[in-house]
């Protein structure tokens, strides 16, 4: 049976692969030693298993010092760091790929321009987009910020199947926004955060 090992690049206070005892480094006498497919090959002493692994041309890894013995694997490390290092980098891309679409209105907003920004908003969120709703009050609509907070609360209900609000109408200064995110995410990748603005 395959033996399970953890991971290598565990950030979560575990050791990182920079931290592993590799080869020559290895400090047990005995160490359990697992082919590269998986398998374990049994318990060997440490020069042994280093023999082994100068054999098969592949490095002997520690990755479960605290085991009793210490599991040890044989691979190609640098190789293995290399993909683990590409892997990282592929996941911190994945965690920056939101995109936050803006989308302005004004207080005035008539029922045409106001169900086209819904559609708009609809169509960025359906595609796994935030959408920040920005509306900006003029004059005397200063004083009346309640216009606005209703009109994005009727935004926000209308768009309810798509999404949930991330931030309710925040006043800021002459504005007033509010975020919306979709309720699941678009299986199509996104492209880098970026803010695009549409103003009805």
């Amino acid at each position: 049976m395959p033996f399970s090992f953890p991971t290598m690049v565990d950030q979560s206070g575990g050791k990182s692969i920079n931290e592993l005892r590799v080869n020559g480094a290895i400090r047990a006498k005995e160490v359990l030693v697992i082919a590269p497919d998986g398998e374990q090959i049994g318990v060997k002493k440490l020069n042994e298993a280093l023999w082994l692994a100068e054999q098969l041309d592949l490095d002997l890894v520690e990755v479960a010092p605290n085991a009793k013995p210490p599991v040890c694997r044989l691979m190609d490390y640098g190789k293995y760091k290399y993909e683990q290092s590409v892997k990282a980098r592929e996941a911190r891309k994945k965690q920056t790929r939101t995109t936050i679409k803006e989308l302005r209105m004004k207080v005035r907003i008539g029922d045409h321009d106001f169900d086209i920004t819904r559609r708009k908003a609809q169509e960025f969120l359906e595609e796994g987009d935030k959408v920040k709703v920005t509306i900006r009050f003029r004059g005397r609509e200063q004083e009346r910020p309640a216009f606005g907070k209703e009109l994005l609360d009727k935004l926000a209900e209308e768009l309810a199947e798509v999404a949930v609000t991330e931030q309710n109408p925040k006043l800021e200064g002459r504005s007033m926004t509010m975020v919306l995110a979709p309720t699941r995410r678009a299986k199509a990748a996104v492209e880098p955060v970026e803010e695009e603005q549409l103003e009805q």
